[in-house]
């Protein structure tokens, strides 16, 4: 801001504190907008030379509230504070700017527990509007949230805390070592199958003594869980057949945003999972009280009791779309990717992509990942659209955050503007391996099969299969990474088909465009659907890389939409592929489901034993692996390791239709995974021949 700028808004601070400021600022003050195109990006090019390393948000010292906020692109901020959450009128304070575009305030009081926002107004806003929206700090602890679809919040003065740990530290564990499950926090428990008395939250997701939640997931055997995005997030959309800024809702008739991946503030847990839910209402504030921030933590800490890693789905590529009162109105211009006309740039397909690369962009995504392991003692975190992420942001977030846990998880979905898990691999971060998944289950259930069931996708070939056992390195023809620990190994995420769905479409055992009224009857595997998602977890556990597993696919999880609800959904009683929006039994987890398919889930706590107890699924060098490819088909392979003092025979049928031989060396052969049991049968054979029936596969460890 020019000098004169600076003592013309000193004059209008001065007359506000004397009652005249209003009238002054509003009948002389009205900003004009950029002459052009050409003017605008100038100075939004411009916009990089900002940057302060002044403590930016709230807290309390010395009695007085201090409030500081970045928008240098801004020509007014004022602090608005509000005693309750459903006051109409806030106390408001007009905030300095410094010359690094740094708002800031004191205020004598200590304000512990009140609410505030900023009124924040640009070039060309006119400083006579009052009813500007209220938008909440990028930096805020906690927030409480009006569930509406413009997602209207408050920012919330947070006291710093004496929780107690209790000794509590970071999970140091190798990325060769993980064994990953992808959840939703309150799908969980939601369902009344888990019997949590505090369904759908963090409290609920660790009770003790249930069917569900950590409990379960202990049972499972499992030692990381990826956490869908549990930072503060939009809850609803747009209502149905309704416009907003320029977009008209034909696609969402439950006008809700389920998953999460619409982040609206960096710093602070979602209060959606802190809500009492028997009592919960929409156009409802929630959050109020911060509860979110002590029930986040009582869930982390009871994960690390139990020797389980927690890792955050975060979301840095764009901020949430259908929402006022967040960085689009606090600097538009700073903080977002935008074309010559001002225009948001948006290769996410959300709207708005964040400029990664801005100084203090950068340093809102480190400080708040810092936050999130320091305050929370998260273990690490999982890019959504990594791609999106600048790679000097990228660089920095390794190099700061290893240097306070160096075992920190960080993983992503390498997509966003094309797919490169090679350059993540380069700076030493994980990404998700799409070529497996493709390879092993195949792109779609129609007509992109892959090698489960006796096809091959794109170009995948015996070659790849070998590959992606020794953990897709570049080094093989068309690999990904560098590294094997890089590689995360999945068949199933949130996004599309589950796998026990995918199945059940592909062998043309169930249509997907019929109505299905009896779920469990539907959920119940044929022996077929059995055997190729046995096959498809078999392989997943014995490859090389992290291994992760979504919630639910140990039993072949099926996203049905209810077929009695009322909402007008044309796929009511379809199988789903794009559950995002809704909170229903669509995405809940119901364990009598698990029961039923006991056998698949035995089989993958069999082979989650079986990874955990060996060393070799997981640490076997490239040289100790010696494949051989089987005579009569393509789709039999075997291969035999040596991995320190011990040696394993892993064999697959992926053969839809013959038996095949399988010559072991010489020895006594403990079969410690069959097409019926995985990690708990004894059964010795000798050397010889062993015989695969169509769809399985066996391991084997040589006795000593």
């Amino acid at each position: 801001m020019k000098n004169h700028s600076i003592i013309t808004l000193a004059i209008i601070i001065l007359l506000n504190q004397l009652n005249f400021g209003e009238t002054l600022y509003r009948d002389t003050f009205l900003f004009k907008s950029y002459k052009d195109t050409t003017e605008f990006y100038q100075h939004y090019k411009e916009l990089d030379k900002y940057y302060s390393e002044k403590k930016l948000g709230s807290w309390v010292t010395n009695g007085k509230t201090y409030f500081r906020i970045f928008a240098p692109s801004a020509n007014l901020v004022k602090l608005c504070v509000f005693q309750k959450v459903k006051d109409k009128k806030p106390k408001e304070f007009f905030m300095i700017r410094d010359e690094q575009g740094v708002w800031e305030v004191a205020v004598e009081e200590e304000l512990y527990g009140k609410f505030y926002g900023y009124k924040v107004y640009h070039k060309g806003d006119d400083f006579t509007n009052t009813n500007m929206p209220i938008c909440i700090d990028p930096y805020a602890k906690a927030n409480a949230t009006f569930t509406n679809y413009m997602n209207p919040r408050l920012s919330i003065v947070v006291k710093d805390e004496n929780y107690n740990w209790e000794d509590d530290k970071w999970i140091q564990r190798d990325w060769r070592d993980l064994i990953i499950y992808e959840m939703h926090i309150r799908d969980m428990t939601a369902h009344k199958s888990s019997g949590a008395k505090k369904a759908g939250s963090y409290q609920g997701l660790v009770e003790p003594n249930i069917k569900g939640g950590l409990e379960y997931i202990k049972k499972l055997g499992v030692n990381t869980v990826e956490l869908l995005p549990s930072q503060e997030f939009a809850y609803c959309e747009i209502p149905y057949k309704k416009s907003f800024a320029g977009k008209f809702n034909s696609w969402n008739p439950y006008e809700r945003n389920h998953w999460g991946y619409m982040t609206a503030s960096f710093f602070a847990p979602a209060s959606y999972y802190s809500t009492d839910w028997k009592k919960f209402k929409w156009k409802k504030w929630i959050g109020t009280d911060a509860k979110q921030i002590h029930d986040f933590k009582d869930m982390v800490k009871a994960f690390h009791k139990n020797n389980i890693a927690v890792v955050m789905d975060v979301v840095y590529n764009h901020l949430s779309e259908y929402e006022v009162g967040n960085l689009k109105q606090i600097d538009k211009e700073y903080y977002f990717r935008l074309d010559k006309k001002g225009n948001y740039i948006a290769e996410s397909y959300c709207g708005n992509d964040l400029k990664t690369e801005r100084p203090m962009v950068r340093r809102l995504i480190l400080e708040s990942l810092i936050y999130w392991m320091k305050e929370y003692h998260v273990d690490g975190f999982r890019f959504d659209l990594g791609k999106l992420i600048d790679w000097k942001t990228v660089e920095e977030i390794s190099a700061k955050l290893r240097e306070i846990n160096p075992n920190v998880i960080l993983v992503c979905e390498p997509w966003g503007g094309g797919y490169d898990p090679t350059g993540f691999s380069k700076r030493n971060w994980g990404a998700w391996n799409d070529q497996i998944r493709n390879g092993i289950k195949g792109e779609n259930p129609y007509n992109g099969l892959g090698w489960i069931f006796g096809h091959w996708y794109g170009n995948n070939s015996p070659q790849r299969i070998k590959s992606y056992v020794n953990g897709t390195l570049t080094k093989d023809s068309l690999g990904l990474f560098l590294k094997k620990d890089h590689s995360v190994n999945y068949l199933e995420s949130h996004d599309g088909y589950t796998l026990g769905d995918f199945i059940r479409i592909a062998t043309k055992e169930v249509d997907p465009h019929k109505i299905i009224k009896d779920v469990d009857r539907h959920v119940r595997l044929t022996p077929s659907q059995e055997k190729i998602n046995r096959l498809a977890a078999l392989f997943l556990f014995t490859s090389q890389g992290i291994t992760m597993i979504h919630s639910g696919q140990e039993f072949a999880r099926s996203k049905v939409i209810p077929y009695n609800i009322s909402v007008k959904d044309t796929n009511k009683g379809r199988i789903d592929h794009n559950s995002y929006e809704k909170d229903n039994e669509t995405n809940y987890i119901n364990f009598k489901h698990a029961e039923i398919n006991s056998g698949l889930l035995n089989y993958y706590k069999g082979l989650i034993a079986l990874r955990t107890k060996y060393e070799a699924f997981r640490r076997a060098n490239y040289d100790d692996i010696t494949f051989y490819e089987h005579p009569n088909s393509k789709f039999g392979l075997s291969y035999l390791m040596n991995y320190k003092n011990e040696k394993f025979v892993v064999l697959f049928n992926s053969d839809q239709n013959q038996k095949l031989d399988f010559p072991l060396p010489e020895g006594i052969w403990e079969v410690i995974v069959d097409k019926d049991h995985a990690g708990t049968k004894t059964l010795y054979v000798t050397g010889g021949i062993f015989t695969l029936e169509p769809i399985t596969g066996a391991v084997l460890k040589l006795k000593e």
